[in-house]
């Protein structure tokens, strides 16, 4: 690859240029912040700056956000430590649903093939009650279906189907997640595990938020 070469070809991050710095400058800061422990604070900052985000969604200091108009966010969900929303493309995270420590969602890739090393972009989707552990990734294009789970240190790409937990790299379905339908699609959902599921749920999924 020639790097010298690059481009971003048709790629837009759908905002100006006065937009970006100051999100950059301004905004990202804020978000960010270890010294602001406040939620609200956060979450106002992201709508300001064109996200769409739920009721009662927990922010934990460290967040970082590529794009904050690219980003919609449902109810009751929580955004982790330190964890990185690449977003690129536009990335949609459901109502309950967890991004836990370090978990770093990527919508960017390249194009291999080109020797201008092209800007390839595809969103990302979190659908309602899935969870992203600590230090997992998401590759572009990734889907996770209702109560999906990806377990601690792994690496997800393409679609992970519902009340499922993927483990690894390639990540891979390695049981189902035990459930009781909620009676609403952002509604309470109540789990019914085994005895001794408790504890092999942590072992396998890992990472709290």
């Amino acid at each position: 690859m020639r790097l010298d070469l690059y481009h971003q070809g048709t790629y837009c991050p759908r905002a100006n240029i006065a937009r970006q710095v100051t999100w950059y400058f301004f905004g990202h800061l804020l978000v960010s912040s270890r010294w602001i422990p406040w939620s609200s604070v956060k979450v106002w900052t992201l709508r300001v700056f064109g996200a769409s985000i739920g009721t009662k969604v927990r922010i934990k200091p460290g967040l970082k956000v590529k794009f904050p108009w690219l980003l919609s966010v449902g109810d009751y969900s929580w955004l982790g430590e330190n964890a990185w929303i690449d977003n690129l493309d536009s990335v949609r995270i459901g109502s309950h649903c967890c991004i836990s420590q370090s978990a770093y969602l990527c919508t960017g890739d390249h194009s291999w093939a080109k020797e201008s090393f092209d800007l390839i972009t595809a969103p990302i989707t979190l659908e309602d009650h899935s969870w992203v552990a600590a230090h997992s990734i998401v590759a572009p294009g990734t889907t996770l279906k209702e109560g999906a789970v990806l377990a601690l240190g792994s690496v997800a790409k393409g679609t992970l189907n519902a009340w499922t937990i993927y483990q690894g790299n390639p990540a891979k379905a390695v049981r189902e997640r035990p459930y009781t339908k909620p009676n609403t699609r952002t509604g309470p959902c109540r789990y019914t595990p085994t005895v001794d599921d408790g504890e092999m749920d942590l072992q396998d999924a890992g990472g709290t938020i």
